[in-house]
Formats: C-alpha cells, sequence, structure tokens
C-alpha cells in the first residue's frame, strides 16, 4: 500500500466518486473532502477517509490537504442557488483550492475543468470554467488541468436519460437543428486517466478526454433510439427556446435541464487537435454501447 495521500475535492459526486474508487485500486490513500459524506462510495482496495470541507472556507480547505501528497479538485456547480454561484465555485473556489495546496506543498494538482472551458465565453457558466483554469495555475503554477468532454455512465444523467426519453416519447426535440458535435467520454475511463496521471513520470499541464466517436447531436439520438429499438420523430427545436425553458426549470429541485446545459449544447465538445488524451496513459476509450449494450 502506497503512504501517498491524495485529496479529492467534491469526492461524492459522478466523476469524483469514481475518482475516488480508482485511486484506491491504485494503491493510493485517499481522503475525500467535500460538503456531505451521505454519497461516498467505499470501495476499492480500502475504504477513503472523510473530512468536511468547502470551497469557500480557507480553514476547512487547509485542514483537507494538510499531509496530502497530491490534491483532485473534481468540484461542480451546474445550476446557481443564492451564494452558490459559478464564479464562487469554478473561479475563487478553485483558486482557493490551488492557493492552499501550493501552501501545504503538495506535489501534484488535478484541476477537473471541460472542454470548451473559455474565459471570454458569453456563457457564465463556461466563462467560469476558463477563469477557473487560469486561476488555478496562477495559484498552483504545475496545475494539471483536465477537461472531459460530456461523460456518460451506468447512473448518469445523460445517455441513460436520453435512452429513456427516446424510449417514452414518439417525438423528440432536437436541441437546435441538432448539428452540435459531441464526443462522449464514459466516466470510469476519465476517473482511470486521473489515477494514472498521479502515475506518470512526467504528467502533461493539460489533458482532454473524448471517447473514441464524434457525434453530431442528431447522429447520437439516432444511435440510441437504433439501439433501444425506438423510431421517434426528431424535432428541431430553436435555441431560445431551451433557454427559456431551461431557465424555467432552475427553479425546480432537481432541474431536467438547465440554461448551463442549453449552452454547452451551443457549442462543439470535441478533443481539439493534437490535445494530449487517452493514448498516452494506455486507455483505449469506450464507446456508447458500454452502456447502452450491443
Amino acid at each position: 500500500m502506497s503512504t501517498r495521500r491524495v485529496t479529492v475535492f467534491g469526492g461524492t459526486g459522478f466523476l469524483g466518486r469514481r475518482i475516488v474508487r480508482r485511486l484506491l485500486d491504485h494503491g493510493f490513500a485517499v481522503r475525500v473532502a467535500a460538503r456531505h459524506s451521505e454519497r461516498v462510495m467505499h470501495g476499492g482496495a480500502s475504504a477513503p477517509e472523510f473530512v468536511r470541507a468547502d470551497v469557500g472556507d480557507d480553514a476547512s480547505l487547509a485542514a483537507a490537504v494538510a499531509g496530502a501528497w497530491a490534491v483532485v479538485n473534481a468540484v461542480g456547480l451546474y445550476v446557481e442557488r443564492g451564494g452558490l454561484t459559478f464564479g464562487a465555485v469554478h473561479v475563487a473556489g478553485a483558486e482557493r483550492v490551488a492557493a492552499q495546496a501550493r501552501r501545504a506543498g503538495v506535489a501534484r494538482l488535478v484541476h477537473v475543468s471541460g472542454i470548451g472551458a473559455d474565459p471570454n465565453s458569453a456563457s457564465k457558466y463556461i466563462r467560469a470554467r476558463g477563469r477557473g483554469e487560469a486561476a488555478v495555475r496562477h495559484a498552483f503554477p504545475g496545475a494539471i488541468i483536465v477537461r472531459p468532454a460530456v461523460m456518460f455512465g451506468p447512473d448518469d444523467g445523460f445517455l441513460t436519460g436520453l435512452a429513456s426519453m427516446l424510449a417514452g416519447f414518439p417525438v423528440f426535440p432536437l436541441f437546435g437543428g441538432g448539428h452540435t458535435k459531441l464526443q462522449p467520454a464514459h466516466v470510469d475511463d476519465v476517473a482511470e486517466a486521473v489515477a494514472r496521471i498521479f502515475e506518470a513520470p512526467a504528467p502533461a499541464a493539460l489533458y482532454e478526454f473524448g471517447g473514441p466517436e464524434v457525434f453530431n447531436y442528431r447522429a447520437l439520438l439516432e444511435r440510441i433510439a437504433g439501439h433501444i429499438g425506438a423510431k421517434p420523430v426528431l424535432l428541431p427545436v430553436p435555441f431560445a427556446l431551451w433557454r427559456a425553458l431551461g431557465s424555467a426549470a432552475e427553479w425546480l429541485p432537481r432541474p431536467p435541464l438547465t440554461r448551463n446545459q442549453v449552452e454547452l449544447m451551443q457549442q462543439d465538445t470535441i478533443v481539439s487537435p493534437g490535445c494530449t488524451g487517452f493514448a498516452p496513459l494506455g486507455i483505449a476509450p469506450r464507446g456508447i454501447e458500454a452502456v447502452l449494450g450491443r
């Protein structure tokens, strides 16, 4: 068992809990730092340690990174509520994590962002992701940025949700004309990649992780529908209407659609040409059939 401890912020989330499991499987000691403990997954070689921490509280961050060899920041926010804003979490919070990691003498920091992050975007969410990357690099110059494409997995809110809706509705609305390009990545492949980054002798400064296929949105829906035997009519719906629906849905406790999801669907989210991805880490990414079945 390695004595190297990795603190994982956001270790109870969709990606974060898989990162925790993969790190344990690779022999790391893992400390999960999160505001809530009820979704921590205990698996792998041993159980993780849990500490309560908040990216808005320097004292809790300092305690969470104390004695850590490495840190992962996988904290994500998809709907702004009260003081929890994209800027507070993805920019100021990310900078605090990075600053505390550097102050504690942490050797490696992996910051999870997303493909398409852009500090100059008109979208608040996408802009915060881009500004967050810059803030992290300023606070921790050697930080490793990880940008996954849209992720899918057995309990995701993306691929399995689309399959369920395509099976239940004879007419299915498209985002715009369905031309936006996506490169979905399996969440477990991304988690495994993060674990291997910590084992790499000289990791890259930036990774973008996408699956083996690039789809436009219409083609992705057609592939999913074909797998489940559905034949819905795909109806183009203007993005202006989607934004209005997303705005209204955000008032629900668990919104099925948010404005930032609509904004993300207005731009391609595919791996940039020449960007380091899965291959140098020895990972052959799985396609969507890994969840849909063949």
